[in-house]
């Protein structure tokens, strides 16, 4: 009778946490827009609906996963704003629910539990709401963290085997930080089992790096895509980008400290658990398994980090401060009586889970928002009635959405007259999808444009990208190039043209360009 009034409780706890993480990220996800990262998995995720790969029929920098979790997404709810931001919800909602379950397995409270997870979904996918790898890459690699602290703990072979599964997705989300993460879990795991040596976990382990590689083999088969194509892409473009962002790091302690401050002393406790147990030095088992998890969560936030710092984006892992304090929590009253201190951080994190969900959720910082007016906010079903409910404003028309709106219903009417094959370079990725007519050919060259999508010329890959982007206009008849934004759209095919003055230029408003290139040879 207990156990059942237990597991009760847990499946009430998961039902109210998994309801708040889905509402909390639809709320957001239909509040506010900026179409360079809104829109970047809604284009990718129907071409590969419609048959298009990544690697194969259009370049990428950044993993295929969200693509075609997206693809599933749109097949089974259909192509709409819903379907885009029920994938991100999804996502928010496994990372507090599994945060749940983490925390009461290792015997904490189920309400403290709770608490912290609600938390971290509160900070997780909301601040952007809709697909983005960066987020999944991060997720992907914390439940890899999980499961490996649950192996641990648990002794369970489901564990371990589950491991490398989730390192495979992280790392087909993103490049980083899913590469470090891989590195540093394995390396501490190689520690554990040489302290505690065990053939049955090395087993599991090795089952499930086998399962993974084998379907993640499967999509180069099944797709036929080139090998060389996605080692270019995936491997050696990004690691010249990566490199060159390292060598060129220079200490900043705004950029360094401040922008991480809450983290940093969240991590303290961990640190001085870590450091008691060096110093006492003792061997029993208990105090072995304490350390191994307390230093794989330790260095899991340090390699966050580290990541945002290359990245240079804007950061979205705040949400490691009610996770940090959890951990915290767990573990400080088993080796520190002094109860002020944890009190303090658990201060710290109230306070700065309150100050990053004004900043980044209701002021939408992420989004580059934080500065519009929400009030002005248009419903985008103006646009087409897949985007109904969702409200539109971004940086770049912020006092005039309506007026935004206004240039994007009339592209799409332009489009739809227009029966030539097409390049759009936009970063509002979505034409294809709103096109009445879908015999209209659209020929999706790259995911998205961006100042690193793409090779310049005087990176060393930039002969195998102009290969791949000339060559789909010759294989496809391109005749014209739609530059759709606000700012010079040229700039990302103008390399490829030997002569500047053999394309046609219109104006059709203030932002769309069409570049007529029948005449020009690349």
């Amino acid at each position: 009778m207990k156990k059942l009034i237990h597991k009760n409780k847990n499946f009430l706890f998961i039902l109210i946490l998994g309801s708040l993480s889905i509402v909390l990220n639809f709320y957001y996800g239909y509040r506010g827009i900026f179409p360079t990262d809104s829109f970047l998995i809604f284009d990718s995720g129907y071409y590969v609906l419609n048959g298009f790969y990544p690697f194969k029929d259009y370049w990428t920098v950044t993993g295929p996963l969200l693509d075609y979790i997206q693809a599933c997404l749109f097949y089974i709810f259909g192509i709409n704003w819903f379907s885009y931001v029920l994938h991100a919800a999804l996502i928010n909602l496994i990372l507090a629910v599994f945060s749940f379950v983490v925390f009461v397995q290792l015997n904490f409270n189920k309400i403290k539990s709770f608490i912290y997870s609600f938390g971290i979904s509160l900070l997780a996918y909301p601040i952007v709401g809709t697909p983005f790898m960066d987020h999944h890459s991060t997720i992907f690699s914390i439940l890899a963290v999980y499961f490996f602290i649950l192996g641990i703990e648990k002794e369970k072979s489901f564990f371990w085997f589950c491991i490398p599964i989730f390192l495979i997705c992280s790392f087909l989300s993103k490049q980083i930080p899913a590469a470090y993460i891989s590195i540093f879990i394995f390396l501490i795991l190689f520690f554990f089992l040489y302290i505690n040596f065990d053939i049955k976990k090395i087993y599991f382990l090795l089952l499930g790096t086998i399962f993974s590689l084998f379907f993640f083999s499967l999509f180069f088969i099944i797709y036929e895509i080139s090998i060389n194509d996605f080692i270019i892409q995936y491997f050696l473009y990004p690691l010249s980008i990566g490199s060159e962002r390292v060598e060129n790091l220079s200490f900043s302690f705004k950029k360094y400290i401040s922008h991480f401050k809450y983290i940093y002393i969240c991590l303290i406790p961990l640190f001085a658990i870590l450091a008691k147990i060096i110093i006492k030095n003792k061997k029993n088992i208990s105090e072995k398994k304490d350390f191994i998890v307390i230093l794989a969560v330790f260095g899991m936030a340090l390699i966050f980090i580290y990541t945002q710092i290359i990245t240079k984006n804007q950061i979205l892992i705040f949400f490691m401060i009610p996770l940090l304090t959890a951990f915290s929590h767990i573990y400080y009253f088993k080796y520190f009586k002094n109860k002020i201190f944890i009190y303090f951080i658990i201060l710290v994190c109230l306070f700065s889970v309150t100050k990053y969900h004004f900043r980044y959720n209701e002021h939408k910082k992420f989004m580059e928002l934080e500065n519009v007016n929400f009030q002005l906010a248009v419903d985008a079903g103006k646009i087409s009635k897949i985007f109904k409910g969702l409200n539109w404003i971004t940086t770049y028309f912020p006092k005039d959405p309506e007026q935004e709106i206004k240039n994007l219903t009339e592209i799409s009417s332009y489009i739809n007259l227009s029966s030539k094959n097409k390049i759009i370079i936009t970063d509002y990725q979505f034409f294809s999808a709103i096109s009445k007519d879908k015999s209209n050919t659209f020929i999706k060259v790259n995911k998205w444009y961006d100042a690193v999508s793409t090779p310049t010329k005087k990176n060393k890959y930039f002969p195998n990208y102009e290969n791949f982007f000339v060559n789909k206009i010759n294989k496809n008849n391109i005749e014209e190039i739609y530059g759709i934004g606000i700012d010079n759209k040229f700039k990302y095919f103008k390399d490829f043209v030997n002569d500047e003055s053999c394309v046609g230029k219109k104006i059709i408003n203030e932002m769309l360009i069409v570049y007529d290139i029948t005449h020009c040879k690349f």
